[in-house]
């Protein structure tokens, strides 16, 4: 791992403090999200699934669904402004919510 790389939870994705640790650098956040992630590994184990399987509900499927549609919009709105002349100011704005938009979608948990 690279030095000033920072590091998220293997489990939700929040941000890992490093900071005062000694030992090897931690994977999660916390005990609960360690116990998570062992629970879904114990259980992707029991299931035969291959070990780098990801599984997800369709409650998940769909949220992610949605945060694609929003991306898409948001490089389509970008596109168009840019098509009709939209000023460097506007475009400059869209291209931060499309940044945010994909910000959102990286954090699959």
């Amino acid at each position: 791992m690279r030095a000033g790389r920072a590091v998220h939870c293997g489990w939700c994705g929040r941000r890992v403090d490093q900071a005062g640790s000694v030992g090897r650098r931690r994977r999660y956040c916390g005990q609960a999200c360690r116990q998570r992630a062992y629970e879904r590994r114990a259980a992707v184990e029991r299931s035969g699934l291959p070990g780098d399987a990801v599984v997800l509900s369709t409650g998940e499927i769909a949220a992610l669904q949605d945060r694609l549609f929003q991306l898409r919009c948001a490089a389509e709105d970008v596109a168009t402004a840019a098509r009709e002349g939209a000023g460097a100011r506007e475009l400059r704005v869209m291209a931060d919510e499309l940044a945010h938009a994909v910000r959102e979608l990286e954090r699959l948990r």
